[in-house]
């Protein structure tokens, strides 16, 4: 795939030139995005005034819902992580290869539901499979982008608060993946319909709140769609243009706008297949990708092994007395929580769609497999990219945390303002010279998983909304590659704002269901806990 992106970006660079009049395409795209982009950010980011800081009321429903539910369920991100770890490796595979117990029959919108036949039409893909898909949309350029846009803006402190996001957002999870299983639709051919639209639906119809429920999963439907086109997409499609933009020195203003032409063919040729060539792709690529990025970073941060208690110093120090030009410590927390919401999803409900296509009877079987991601996004692979980072920071002074503007960084050496995957890619190269041409492979690899996996969680939106007929298929798919090269072309700054916006509005309707619904996976983990020591007495 990237010898075909670069390939043709090679042919076509000659024809970059030809815009190099006073507004190209790149800008005009941009100037009609922004606008659309700012009104979106500040609708969702409505804010209330506390201690003299703006807080996001998403952010705070976020935060209150992840905390509650990690004491609720006794912190399942420590007493259910090695459940999780036997479960995600099939060590209880057993319980789901047992007769198949007769579900009731259910007509619901035409739909057949709960009419389950055999073992092959519980779901889909395995357990390995759906957290490969989920991964593979949560770990993105959110991991690489993201967390230089957090340090940039809100300092080596930010790291602190999205690691405690990133814990507290197991739980979260746990929850929502669960209920994605257990009221998923299940259709006649075996094919698999769920997420955060069939659960506020069902599950709230089942506590008397069918028309809270309806509303709701409208609602959470038409932002997913709205998130697909974004976070899942344009912001990915933007940051993988701009390294390669930078590695291969292209010119021209029209440069993003090819780039981005070049890619959505590439992505729709891998969207017509669905769900199971989705998870059969990204069960391959997630691996291979987080493998090269882990490993780098790991060189990066044990050749630098005598400065991790000064960088975790940093970090913890500016999580609770950030440094000068950083404001105090609720726009540190803000920053932080705002970047893992974005790079995590815990609570946005997205992942809840791939998992609920997982081959169980055992909707809490899911649910904990489902908590190992923000663990693996966030307090894993985030915490990589920060200290590396901070190092490159700390060894050659390229910058002042807080010195920031539109989610970029001012360079002291060329008084530039660097941001995004360019600075990660700095930081990476003053190590690993030459690094930056295998970060490209990767980013653009994390960008093309995360949006074949997000057409996928966007598709299953739209279906919900306008039926499962061709037509629909074809028009999402449509305006999703549309959307590739509107990120392409656009800035950071109008994608990461539009982005961050579509993602965090999923919150509003998804937590209000969670906090509604979660009395209702204590008992699915009860179910899935006692069917597991039936094994172990055998």
């Amino acid at each position: 795939m990237l010898k075909k992106l670069v390939v043709c970006t090679m042919i076509l660079s000659p024809l970059l030139g030809f815009a190099q009049e006073k507004e190209g395409v790149d800008e005009v795209i941009n100037k009609e995005f922004m606008p659309i982009a700012t009104w979106w950010e500040n609708t969702v980011l409505t804010s209330v005034p506390i201690a003299g800081y703006d807080i996001p009321i998403v952010l705070m429903l976020l935060v209150f819902g992840a905390t509650m539910f990690t004491v609720y369920f006794g912190f399942p991100g420590i007493s259910k992580f090695k459940l999780a770890i036997n479960t995600v490796r099939g060590k209880y595979d057993e319980i789901d290869h047992h007769s198949v117990e007769k579900a009731d029959l259910n007509i619901i919108d035409g739909d057949l539901v709960g009419t389950i036949k055999d073992e092959s039409q519980e779901g889909e893909v395995s357990h390995f499979q759906a957290l490969a898909t989920a991964v593979s949309g949560t770990v993105g350029l959110g991991n690489i982008a993201g967390v230089a846009v957090a340090i940039a803006v809100g300092g080596p402190g930010a790291t602190f608060w999205m690691i405690i996001c990133g814990l507290i957002g197991m739980s979260t999870k746990m929850v929502e993946c669960t209920l994605g299983v257990k009221y998923r639709d299940v259709g006649e051919d075996g094919t698999v319909y769920g997420g955060p639209m069939y659960y506020l639906k069902r599950g709230l119809e089942s506590q008397n709140m069918a028309v809270l429920g309806k509303i709701l999963a409208v609602i959470f439907a038409v932002l997913c769609v709205g998130a697909s086109f974004g976070g899942g997409n344009a912001f990915q499609s933007n940051q993988a243009a701009v390294q390669i933009v930078s590695m291969f020195g292209l010119g021209g203003s029209a440069s993003g706008f090819i780039i981005g032409i070049i890619m959505a063919v590439l992505v729709g040729i891998v969207i017509i297949g669905g769900i199971k060539r989705i998870a059969k792709i990204t069960e391959k690529i997630v691996p291979f990708m987080a493998v090269i990025y882990v490993i780098a970073a790991l060189i990066i941060i044990f050749s630098n092994f005598q400065h991790i208690g000064a960088a975790f110093s940093l970090i913890i120090e500016g999580a609770f007395t950030p440094m000068a030009g950083l404001g105090g410590v609720l726009g540190v927390i803000i920053v932080g929580f705002q970047r893992a919401a974005f790079s995590n999803e815990a609570g946005a409900g997205s992942a809840a769609i791939a998992h609920s296509a997982v081959k169980t009877k055992y909707p809490a079987s899911e649910g904990v497999v489902a908590l190992l991601e923000p663990f693996i996004d966030t307090v894993v692979i985030c915490t990589m990219t920060a200290l590396v980072i901070i190092f490159f920071n700390m060894d050659v002074g390229a910058f002042d945390y807080g010195n920031s503007q539109n989610s970029a960084v001012l360079i002291n050496a060329t008084g530039e303002y660097i941001g995004g995957v360019d600075l990660t890619s700095m930081a990476f190269d003053s190590v690993l010279p030459g690094f930056s041409y295998i970060l490209t492979i990767a980013i653009i690899l994390f960008a093309f998983s995360t949006m074949i996996s997000w057409s996928y969680y966007g598709l299953q939106s739209w279906k919900f909304l306008f039926g499962r007929g061709k037509a629909a298929d074809i028009s999402y798919k449509m305006l999703f590659l549309v959307f590739v090269v509107i990120g392409a072309s656009a800035t950071l700054d109008a994608v990461i704002k539009f982005s961050d916006a579509m993602i965090l509005a999923l919150v509003f309707p998804n937590m209000i269901g969670l906090v509604l619904l979660f009395p209702k996976v204590k008992q699915e983990i009860n179910r899935y806990v006692e069917a597991i020591k039936t094994i172990k007495t055998k």
